[in-house]
């Protein structure tokens, strides 16, 4: 078991180009951490930094105690499952488990009992002497992990393993890699883990903490409910949730005494807290956030403050119904429980209805800078 630390980690490629700049991480012994963002981030290039498949450029890598930099893969105390599972086609599952160990020269008798325990751990047991070609896709996956699993590494890495599969089968691979990292962790032999992906439900529902990145920059690290509720900056606000969060350009006018957002003609107040927070942004252009959960919607005015939209699209989710309104030269996206918006629903689109903000909820972010001035 080690920690893993970036410390000024550059990546920099021939042709000049700057594909990672200058990150920090910290990554506890044991830990899971995601690490997500878009196509082009840079955050499986960081991945493969940290195993040794690419060199760095600038700045250290640790594992432990020790910097690696110019340790090669075998040398770090590493285990890499891919995006492709990588079996060796003509070798059966026990023979692809094995591989590694045997390369290592360990006794045949450990070699035997390490496999038999993956193949335990990954419900592998009926499997063992099938080839790869044998196996389904989800199958296959386990089989990769199992292979990680047996060399008992410090660090397991994880670069995007299961965009491969359909969405059932990473629902359930999901559960199996997270279970497993419990399972290790309880057992007393915990390994830290990094694992990549774009898919921010994997993020969400696997890490401990999520590093997430933009275009080789460390936007925030953070706790998944932290990155949900207090984004630091309107990247992460914008990138976590789905559907994602209502981003619009307004201005804090002061009004009646009270700080107000301008929603076309109508001036929503900000809550007591925002209040006082950011008083001293008065007049200022900002941008507005709120989460879908968070635009209640009404056929009729609401008693407090509100605002009018068209409603121009609905899509029924079965528990819920995403409703979309237009509001001045924009959409709003709001979350409804079934039962409260098929009413509305039914009484027809491209018609005037009310929606007002959970005001306690919602971020405003600086026009300029795009943090979070709420929080």
């Amino acid at each position: 078991m080690a920690e893993v630390i970036f410390n000024k980690l550059e990546k920099v490629y021939s042709n000049g180009f700057k594909a990672v700049h200058g990150i920090d991480l910290k990554i506890a012994e044991g830990e899971f951490m995601v690490i997500v963002g878009p196509s082009g981030c840079a955050k499986s290039t960081t991945l493969r930094m940290l195993a040794g498949l690419e060199t760095i450029s600038g700045g250290e890598v640790r594992i432990g105690e020790k910097v690696v930099n110019n340790l090669a893969p075998k040398d770090r105390g590493i285990a890499m499952v891919f995006q492709n599972y990588a079996l060796y086609p003509h070798m059966t599952v026990r023979e692809n488990l094995a591989f590694g160990l045997k390369l290592s020269k360990l006794p045949k008798d450990q070699i035997e009992q390490q496999v038999d325990e993956a193949a335990k751990i990954l419900e592998l047991e009926d499997l063992l002497e099938r080839l790869p070609r044998q196996l389904s896709g989800g199958q296959a996956q386990r089989v990769a992990v199992g292979r990680a699993i047996v060399k008992k590494p410090d660090v397991f890495l994880f670069d995007e393993p299961l965009s491969n599969l359909d969405a059932k089968l990473r629902a359930s691979m999901r559960i199996r890699i997270s279970d497993l990292h419990k399972q290790l962790k309880k057992s007393g032999k915990p390994a830290t883990t990094v694992y990549v992906t774009h898919d921010q439900t994997e993020a969400m529902t696997m890490g401990d903490r999520i590093c997430v990145m933009k275009l080789g920059h460390i936007m925030q690290v953070d706790t998944p409910d932290n990155l949900y509720h207090k984004p630091k900056n309107m990247f992460v606000a914008g990138f976590i949730g789905a559907p994602e969060m209502n981003i619009r350009a307004t201005k804090l006018v002061e009004k009646e005494g009270r700080l107000n957002i301008v929603l076309g003609d109508e001036y929503l107040p900000l809550s007591a807290t925002h209040q006082e927070k950011l008083a001293s942004h008065k007049d200022q252009d900002v941008f507005y956030g709120v989460r879908p959960e968070f635009v209640s919607v009404a056929d009729e005015p609401f008693a407090d403050a509100c605002g009018s939209g068209e409603m121009v699209r609905v899509e029924n989710m079965g528990h819920e119904f995403f409703v979309y309104l237009k509001v001045a030269n924009y959409e709003l996206t709001a979350r409804i429980p079934s039962d409260e918006a098929k009413p509305m629903i039914d009484k027809g689109l491209h018609r005037k209805v009310y929606f007002k903000f959970d005001m306690n909820k919602c971020h405003i972010f600086d026009a300029k800078t795009e943090q979070n001035i709420s929080l």
